[in-house]
């Protein structure tokens, strides 16, 4: 399964639990064992620790060139553990703070730069909340993802249920936040940016498909085949749906998009439950005859000429994001798993 890489906020404040803690399930950890580099000469880290070790505590391992992402691992995590600055991993990765990381990966982080480790001096105590004013489009959801707060803490703290309503200019409490820290939150530079984003393929890396990922790329290719789409199409597909999500099935993104391709139902691509509905999704986003969501939006095949379009291109004449090239990273990646899943 994909990891989230903490937001600069969460990071900031230490409201993600770091992927040195302690296993919640069971207790049980060791420490911090480097592995003999693997026939590619990539260093594998196991860097959990013990329970009754802080992070303050733990010693700093001296950082390999290489590392392969493990099972809870989060880019801040990995940074902490090395000595180095999370802003410079990310940088030296192509990564951004809202990227994701999967179990395989392979992170540079031969000169990343270092943080100071010294105990920081003890400061005042901070709020231990802030006030959100709601604008037209907020969902609850939305706005615990922009904070880096789980849903279910904003309800409780709101009084709020799942089925609650809220309006534009009404202040939401966020919970566990100062308020210097979020005084002005994440801003979006456009309708459609893609909250929930995918990791950049390293190089010419193919991202190994995950279960999860591999049952919804397996969907999109059989709506596909049926309303006839030939293989590019297909790869234009794959390739959107693993920037807008990580080719994940998400409840949650930027304002109330959704699902695989990151619908929104605001802008006429159906009820939240309609576009969280994988089949209904790829046939949005292919469009065409049979169009769910004819007369509101264009599917690919609604795009005149989208066949002699790049990859990138055709991807964004259908999800206009605000990110328009960041579909091309993923066009390798699509094309094997197109290979793989037939």
């Amino acid at each position: 399964m994909p990891i989230a890489i903490a937001s600069s906020v969460a990071v900031t404040l230490n409201l993600i639990t770091p992927a040195n803690a302690a296993v919640p399930e069971t207790g049980e950890s060791e420490r911090a064992k480097e592995k003999a580099p693997d026939t590619n000469g990539t260093t594998t880290v196991d860097l959990r620790d013990s329970a009754g070790t802080s992070a303050a505590e733990t010693s700093i391992a001296a950082a390999p060139a290489r590392y392969r992402v493990q099972n809870g691992d989060t880019v801040s995590g990995i940074a902490g553990r090395f000595g180095l600055s999370t802003a410079s991993v990310l940088a030296l990765n192509g990564l951004s703070w809202k990227s994701l990381i999967f179990p395989g990966q392979v992170l540079a982080l031969t000169g990343a730069t270092g943080v100071s480790h010294h105990r920081p001096a003890p400061t005042a105590p901070v709020p231990s909340t802030t006030k959100y004013r709601v604008v037209s489009g907020d969902t609850i959801s939305g706005i615990a993802g922009r904070f880096g707060v789980s849903t279910a803490a904003v309800l409780s703290a709101n009084g709020l249920g799942r089925g609650s309503l809220i309006f534009p200019g009404q202040l939401v409490t966020i919970p566990g936040l100062a308020t210097a820290a979020v005084e002005k939150p994440h801003a979006v530079s456009a309708p459609v940016a893609p909250a929930a984003r995918a990791v950049v393929p390293h190089g010419t890396a193919i991202v190994p498909l995950t279960e999860e990922m591999r049952a919804n790329a397996r969907i999109i290719i059989e709506v596909g085949r049926q309303k006839g789409v030939d293989d590019y199409g297909l790869v234009i597909a794959l390739a959107a749906a693993a920037q807008e999500s990580g080719l994940r099935n998400v409840r949650y993104g930027d304002r109330d998009s959704l699902g695989l391709f990151q619908q929104r139902p605001s802008t006429g691509w159906g009820t939240p439950a309609q576009v969280l509905d994988a089949h209904y999704a790829a046939r949005a986003f292919f469009g065409g005859p049979g169009n769910p969501t004819a007369g509101r939006t264009r599917g690919l095949l609604d795009i005149r000429g989208w066949h002699s379009m790049s990859v990138t291109a055709a991807a964004q004449a259908v999800q206009i994001s605000a990110y328009p090239t960041a579909y091309a990273k993923w066009e390798r990646s699509a094309r094997a798993w197109l290979t793989q899943l037939g």
